[in-house]
């Protein structure tokens, strides 16, 4: 009985070995797609696909493997032999359109969606009771058509040029060429009556596509991450750059207490704050707010900081300060808007001066009532010499003033609800025997419960809070 078992498994050997090993770097190249799914390389599962099936197929044909498998596992044989016959042409074609272009990914789809009817067919007819054999000679055309196409473009240099994004054409030429030769020599064999190569040519051969795909495949899987590791190093660069242009420190102005905050949505972002002190007891509050996010909104933003620098001579009038700051922006034609709020505070003479552009309201606490004060502009960057009007209000001792950017109102919660002005409101009222700093922290809170950990920052986020003292 042993020598009969042993003599069996040796002459599969071949198929156990070459499954087994198919199998394997199927399952890896699958595992590999996961771990390093950032590199965004699917053709690692298209592959890992292909190669298990493969695997599982020549398992599947030895009696041994059959016999050690669980019996509710084995009687599903057939029907992975089947699955493995048919469905090879359309995860190839998947594979093949992550490296295509242009007509040559037309003509694939077409292979696609042939393979796809021809092996819902097979597969379908097999699974009521009919053969398995039934469709095998329409799934053997498209697989001539298709070796037949994929030849004739890898091979002639300047149609993989034209038609396909290679990292290294000639490796991949190789391997489609030794599959494509000993896979038309099988099918033609079959037609015209002649014996097929041997088993263990059809396996090295397959192992020869799959190692220059594999090699192509890891090939762009490098070349992405360079690229995203570049991209990344910019962005913190210009995170860096952007953390430079804001306020290290709180300015110290005589009778008032300053908090402020800032939560970029990404890497960089378009909101922007400044502090324009000018001695001891006067200073300009600026809060700006780009269209859109990441580096573009950042330039624009840094673009705002060094523009106020050329408007400090006029950093008493906030109509002049925020013409000023639409006349440089507009003349940089970037296509990009902006809205802003400037808050001129004179503890000296108790008065404050504001004006907006295109901005959400400046929020006043007085006596446990909050107001909206308004004096709004349009937004900078749509005409030229916009005019802005200015409100003066007197300040008073335990007046508290917010500037904010529409990410504080407009965060939203799972059900797709606007964190909004009314609740702002609300928080600053429960909260207004709390100094600015704790106030701070608790609408950062509020915001953080409202929009839930599991949800992503939806915008940036820049807070103000000023208290007269």
């Amino acid at each position: 009985m042993e020598a009969q078992v042993l003599a069996i498994l040796r002459g599969q050997l071949e198929h156990i070995i070459s499954g087994a090993f198919f199998l394997f770097i199927g399952l890896a190249a699958c595992s590999i797609a996961v771990i390093r799914r950032r590199s965004d390389v699917r053709l690692f599962i298209w592959l890992g696909i292909w190669s298990s099936l493969y695997g599982a197929s020549l398992l599947t044909q030895s009696r041994a493997v059959v016999a050690a498998l669980p019996h509710l596992i084995a009687t599903s044989v057939p029907y992975v032999n089947v699955v493995a016959s048919y469905a090879v042409v359309v995860v190839a074609s998947l594979a093949w359109l992550e490296l295509s272009t242009g007509g040559l990914r037309l003509l694939i789809k077409i292979i696609l969606v042939a393979g796809t009817i021809v092996a819902g067919a097979g597969i379908g007819w097999f699974a009521f009771g009919g053969s398995a054999r039934k469709f095998l000679p329409y799934n053997h055309l498209v697989v001539v058509c298709a070796l037949l196409l994929l030849i004739t473009v890898v091979v002639v240099e300047k149609l993989s040029e034209r038609f396909m994004v290679l990292p290294n054409r000639r490796v991949l030429a190789i391997g489609t060429l030794i599959f494509a030769t000993e896979a038309l020599w099988v099918n033609l064999a079959r037609r015209l009556g002649y014996p097929p190569p041997a088993p263990l040519l059809d396996h090295l051969a397959f192992a020869a596509y799959l190692l220059s795909f594999g090699y192509v495949a890891v090939q762009i899987a490098y070349a992405n991450e360079q690229r995203l590791m570049s991209i990344e190093n910019e962005l913190a660069l210009a995170r860096k750059l952007q953390l430079s242009i804001l306020p290290t420190t709180i300015p110290e102005i005589r009778n008032l207490r300053i908090a402020a905050a800032y939560q970029p949505m990404t890497a960089v972002a378009g909101d922007f704050y400044e502090f324009v002190p000018v001695g001891g007891k006067q200073i300009g509050f600026l809060v700006a707010d780009v269209t859109g996010h990441g580096v573009p909104a950042a330039l624009v933003a840094s673009m705002i900081k060094v523009a106020m620098q050329s408007l400090m001579a006029c950093a008493h009038d906030p109509s002049e300060v925020l013409r000023g700051l639409n006349r440089i922006l507009f003349r940089q034609s970037l296509d990009q808007f902006a809205t802003a709020a400037y808050l001129w505070l004179d503890t000296e003479n108790c008065k404050a001066l504001y004006s907006a552009a295109g901005h959400p309201p400046l929020l006043r606490l007085r006596e446990g009532k909050v107001d909206q004060i308004e004096s709004n502009g349009v937004m900078f960057g749509v005409i030229p010499n916009p005019d802005y009007t200015v409100r003066e209000l007197p300040i008073h001792s335990g007046d508290r003033f917010l500037l904010y950017t529409d990410g504080v109102i407009e965060s939203l919660n799972p059900k797709g609800e606007s964190f909004g002005d009314s609740r702002l409101e609300e928080v600053v009222c429960d909260h207004k025997s709390r100094s600015a700093s704790e106030l701070l922290d608790q609408l950062l809170s509020e915001i953080r419960v409202w929009q839930r950990a599991s949800l992503p920052q939806q915008d940036d986020i820049t807070l103000i809070i000023i208290d007269v003292v």
